[in-house]
């Protein structure tokens, strides 16, 4: 014999738990939308840093100033101080983290701008602890013909084993 309280408790219980499964299926497409939005947002992201890259710096009037190091033994350098035409455009005071990665190979960037084509002067002025813990100052100039097209620029400090002493020196990429 049929009970119709049982049935009406199941019925009951089906409509109760047949809108929950529906949310928990939503619930799940949500997340997976939620994630596909982050994907996206993410790509976007990408997208418009390299478009302001190319706008902020057309690559016919780009320059770039790296800075590295070779050894690093007879000179501990503390700061940078680049200038174009006169014109100061990177200070750079460094960290012991900050050299550390130098010396191990690194590169930093320390200047990227649009450059007129033509002559200019680079100068580059390097502070820091030279051999037996003397302060150091020195500086590296070069002339530059810039001509259409990016240029890029190395700032290399180098150890002098014949002379005991660090150089500094500007090569073109």
């Amino acid at each position: 014999m049929r009970r119709p309280g049982r049935w009406l408790a199941r019925s009951l219980f089906l409509i109760l738990l047949a809108p929950s499964l529906v949310f928990a299926a939503d619930e799940v497409s949500l997340g997976e939308q939620i994630e596909d939005i982050k994907q996206q947002t993410l790509q976007l992201n990408r997208d418009l840093f390299i478009l302001e890259e190319e706008l902020l710096f057309p690559s016919n009037t780009q320059m770039a100033v790296y800075l590295s190091m070779d050894v690093g033994t007879f000179f501990a350098l503390d700061a940078v101080k680049l200038t174009i035409d006169g014109t100061v455009v990177a200070n750079y005071l460094y960290t012991e983290r900050q050299v550390d990665a130098l010396q191990r190979g690194g590169i930093h960037r320390l200047y990227m701008g649009n450059v007129k084509n033509g002559d200019h002067e680079i100068v580059a002025v390097f502070t820091g602890r030279g051999p037996k813990g003397r302060d150091y100052r020195r500086a590296t100039q070069l002339q530059v013909a810039k001509t259409a097209g990016a240029k890029n620029l190395e700032l290399l400090i180098s150890d002098s084993e014949s002379l005991q002493q660090p150089e500094f020196s500007v090569r073109e990429w």
